[in-house]
């Protein structure tokens, strides 16, 4: 699937490209708004930080980041990002993952704010 925007209660994510060895989307996390805190086991994450600016947790170490700003996820790393911006507007994100499989079903969620973990 690629082009149809999913909608998420944090904000959504869109596929741009839905390969045999990679998966590319952006992904806009409302103004303060965060992912679940979670991992992945099969795929590696290399997020590009393109609008806003916001706060990447990666195994309990708190970042912040603003546009230009990349971050590499490892498989089975613990994360989230939290939309930190005052101005109103979203944090978006390009996200390419790589590795062996890329399903939605390969999200470990350890704690999520809107119940699905």
């Amino acid at each position: 699937m690629t082009g149809a925007a999913v909608t998420r209660p944090w904000g959504h994510f869109t596929v741009l490209l839905d390969g045999q060895h990679c998966k590319v989307k952006t992904l806009q996390v409302n103004p303060g708004h965060s992912i679940s805190y979670q991992y992945h086991h099969k795929r590696k994450e290399d997020w590009t930080i393109v609008e806003g600016d916001g706060v990447v947790t990666l195994d309990g170490i708190d970042i912040a980041v603003t546009a230009g700003d990349h971050v590499s996820i490892l498989p089975t790393q613990k994360h989230t990002v939290l939309c930190s911006t005052s101005a109103g507007c979203p944090l978006i994100i390009v996200e390419v993952q790589t590795g062996e499989y890329f399903g939605e079903d390969d999200i470990v969620r350890l704690s999520d704010r809107y119940g699905r973990a």
